[in-house]
């Protein structure tokens, strides 16, 4: 009850008006995704240098019907949809909610975009959400502090049929999705992170007969530098209680306390309001809270690479698109 009242009291604000001197960034979104409400939408409705501009679907009713309830003051539909909204000059920055993680299908593509954005001078961010969060950072300080000892292991532990994550050619597979996220959370609290790729001592993945390329699970137990071994789990597939009953996640809570202090931040701020507020950050030209950069993005699909290599699985197949530097973009 008491946390009840705790979240009604600290419910999110409005924003207040930007500082004059800074311009706001007009957002655009490529899909008319389930993820972009909570993780651009609402965010931006309490940042007072963010607007949601813009969106863009195959369909154009469901693009014109996504705007309408979600707040953008456009909307793009048909085959053109996607280099319409990018074609736009008031869009400033372009948000993709990928048909599943992670940013590329290869490590090789996401060198190849990062190098890009740098001759290009524009900034790029993998949303990897959870790394914005405080409580985050707070679990990574107090193992790097030891107070708890040395890092030994660490362990990690339902896509429905239709799902794109069961595609190759979209770069499905439980290694992609939500693999990379163990992967990640691995890497960044053992503070593993070499340009290599990791050795993977064991593994063991399953396809489905139907998806012979696409792994539905695996195990993957990681041999790391100062001597951290790395357990990994991730399934697409999870069986249902008597064949129709979804798996209900064992959840837990623990009461943390948080104190006035000179961090940026309000008790109401999610992982995706913190991103947000980063990603601003870096685009305006301050200095971000927290910021992960495009080492840790080619890293960690090394990582995932690695994992695929060693059961004979193979990378997911990269794009086919050619950039060519006479673009405008």
């Amino acid at each position: 009850m008491a946390g009840m009242i705790a979240l009604i009291l600290n419910l999110p604000q409005e924003k207040t008006d930007a500082e004059p001197s800074l311009r706001q960034l007009k957002f655009g979104c490529l899909g008319a995704a389930k993820i972009t409400p909570e993780a651009i939408v609402q965010p931006a409705r309490t940042h007072p240098e963010v607007v949601v501009y813009a969106v863009a679907a195959r369909d154009s009713t469901r693009a014109e019907e996504y705007a309408k309830k979600h707040g953008f003051q456009k909307s793009y539909g048909g085959p053109n949809a996607y280099q319409d909204l990018i074609d736009d000059a008031e869009v400033d920055v372009v948000y993709i909610p990928l048909p599943n993680e992670p940013a590329t299908d290869t490590a090789a593509e996401a060198e190849a975009i990062f190098s890009l954005a740098a001759r290009k001078n524009l900034v790029v961010l993998e949303a990897f959400h959870y790394r914005f969060h405080p409580a985050i950072q707070r679990v990574k300080a107090i193992l790097d502090s030891q107070e708890l000892g040395a890092v030994k292991t660490a362990p990690r532990g339902t896509a429905p049929e239709g799902d794109i994550r069961w595609s190759y050619e979209l770069g499905g597979g439980s290694t992609m999705d939500p693999g990379c996220y163990t992967v990640n959370v691995l890497r960044y609290l053992a503070s593993c992170n070499p340009p290599g790729s990791p050795r993977c001592e064991g593994r063991s993945l399953f396809s489905r007969p139907e998806h012979k390329q696409v792994d539905k699970m695996f195990w993957a137990t990681l041999s790391m530098e100062k001597e951290i071994v790395g357990e990994l789990h991730s399934n697409l597939d999870e069986p249902k209680i008597i064949g129709i009953i979804p798996r209900i996640p064992k959840l837990s809570a623990i009461k943390a306390h948080s104190f006035e202090g000179t961090a940026k931040g309000e008790d109401w701020w999610d992982y995706y309001r913190y991103q947000l507020e980063a990603f601003v950050d870096k685009v305006q030209g301050r200095v971000p809270q927290t910021w992960v950069d495009g080492n840790d993005t080619v890293a960690n699909m090394k990582w995932v690479e690695a994992i695929y290599a060693k059961d004979g699985f193979g990378s997911r197949p990269a794009s086919k698109y050619v950039y060519h530097e006479d673009t405008k973009y």
